[in-house]
């Protein structure tokens, strides 16, 4: 079914659907798209099969642009105080060490980049205070609620789930990883390759004051016998990550605290005893693959549904951050603004293109790790220099810029505004409209939020209109084609009804 086929909900009454959206996964991604979605008053039920929050440090890098967008959302001030700045890394041969570096370049904000290095923090603990905003906003997961099947037509979805009866929505978002049962019901390929046959133990554990290991550095054993071992100091607590390699193929991973003691006995100074408890655990092979399509109608896949990481340079669960707030504005405007539905065909063309660059991004560091090449990491894992200029959605109007000016498709640096910023500016759901040394034209419209410079050299001259997700969509001199820009986004007049677009949940 072509999304391009589908009618709009311009005409529904709130009386057909349960909700506006059904979220299928309370990771990081279903969150974030839970969270944006309330704040444009778009409802949504968010189901998860667990029956409480993931509990590990898997995901525990959050990158600055990522820290960008949990600024906009409203909870980036609890993810600072919950985070800490990464150790540096410290190599150790048996019970000797050896010498210390740093695995990401140091850097420090700037009027454009605020955010300017990785903050260390447990995905558990970023989930936690992800769960809190959204129950702030008025929404909710249901927990112990799996996806057992569903159904899509011209007009909406129609989601089985394990607690019984049916849930009519509009659209459905599969955020349930990459093991997603939603992709498979589509029957949506998985196109990659195996980044590394061998496989690896993640865990989470306590260790005793008194053990070997401090909490200023990251402890690696890269000659440990039977592979190598890592451990990394977590903030907030005497928590560890613990991430072990095994030389052998075809090795079975025990994940249990015995086993998880055991290995650390074997391969490190550490004893058994000085591990107090193993919090959690779990084993993976790193995979780099990619879904063939990320929408199917009215069935959109984000995060590790869609795409599936080596954890090396610390990019998926970033990525799959900025897969729901790239979504989260787009099916606000289709749902709460009258945008057409071919508005989310935007989503696969400007997300797909970045998942193939991270996951080649990801693939390379990992290879160069476990061959003995790592260097430090960068701007390239930053995510900062992502954009869409190839994107339908990104029309720059403006003649003869220089090859590094600003344009549409790029992200819209921050700055100073007044006695503020521009990022308070730009915080919130609506759209942009900044003059940079030029008039402010009037705006005919309640979505937009307009403002004016002087100058800024990161801007140069003209008119910007930035997207609710951070990115310039439309450029010029002058307003020339602003109004059709805006009419095709949804953005060209007043706020619609709710109540021709929703219901209760």
């Amino acid at each position: 079914m072509s999304g391009r086929n589908l009618t709009t909900l311009r005409t529904r009454r709130s009386g057909d659907m349960d909700t506006d959206v059904v979220i299928v996964g309370a990771g990081p991604t279903g969150l974030v798209l839970a969270i944006d979605l309330a704040r444009r008053g778009v409802r949504a039920l968010l189901v998860e099969k667990a029956d409480q929050l993931f509990p590990g440090s898997r995901g525990k890098g959050l990158q600055p642009r990522s820290q960008e967008v949990f600024d906009d959302l409203g909870v980036l001030p609890g993810i600072l105080a919950a985070g800490s700045a990464y150790p540096r890394m410290l190599a150790w041969e048996g019970a000797e060490r050896q010498g210390e570096w740093d695995m990401l370049e140091r850097s420090e904000p700037t009027e454009q980049v605020p955010y300017a290095e990785v903050l260390l923090i447990p995905q558990s603990r970023t989930q936690e205070l992800l769960y809190a905003r959204l129950l702030e906003l008025g929404g909710a997961v249901r927990f112990g609620a799996a996806l057992t099947g569903f159904r899509q037509d011209e007009d909406g979805v129609t989601a089985e789930l394990s607690t019984g009866g049916t849930v009519r929505a509009a659209y459905l978002v599969a955020a349930d990883g990459g093991r997603s049962t939603v992709r498979r019901g589509l029957g949506i390929g998985m196109t990659g390759e195996t980044v590394d046959p061998r496989p690896m133990l993640v865990a989470d554990l306590r260790l005793s004051p008194g053990a070997v290991v401090d909490r200023g550095n990251w402890h690696i054993w890269a000659k440990a016998p039977g592979g190598g071992v890592a451990l990394c100091p977590l903030p907030g607590g005497d928590t560890f990550q613990l991430v072990a390699g095994f030389e052998d193929e075809t090795a079975a991973v025990d994940t249990s605290p015995g086993a998880v003691r055991a290995l650390l006995a074997e391969r490190t100074p550490l004893t058994g005893d000085e591990v107090v408890e193993v919090l959690w655990a779990s084993d993976f092979r790193a995979r780099a693959a990619m879904a063939d399509r990320f929408r199917d109608g009215r069935v959109l896949l984000a995060g590790d549904a869609a795409h599936v990481h080596s954890p090396a340079g610390g990019q998926g669960l970033n990525t799959s951050v900025q897969d729901a707030y790239n979504l989260g504005w787009k099916l606000g405007q289709v749902l709460r603004h009258g945008a057409p539905t071919a508005l989310l065909d935007s989503y696969e063309a400007e997300r797909q293109p970045v998942a193939a660059d991270v996951l080649g991004l990801s693939t390379r560091i990992h290879r160069a790790s476990a061959e003995g090449r790592g260097t430090q990491r960068g701007a390239e894992v930053q995510q900062l220099g992502l954009g869409y200029r190839d994107s339908a959605l990104s029309v720059e109007t403006r003649a003869g810029l220089t090859e590094d000016a600003l344009r549409a498709g790029d992200r819209a640096p921050d700055g100073p505004y007044g006695a503020a910023r521009l990022f308070d500016l730009f915080r919130g759901p609506h759209f942009t409209l900044l003059a940079v040394g030029v008039p402010l034209p009037a705006v005919r419209t309640d979505a937009i939020r307009a403002a004016r410079l002087d100058a800024y050299e990161s801007y140069g001259t003209g008119l910007f209109l930035i997207r609710p997700d951070g990115y310039v969509g439309w450029a010029g001199a002058n307003a020339d084609g602003l109004d059709a820009y805006l009419a095709a986004v949804g953005a060209g007049g007043p706020e619609r009804p709710r109540d021709l677009v929703t219901a209760d949940a």
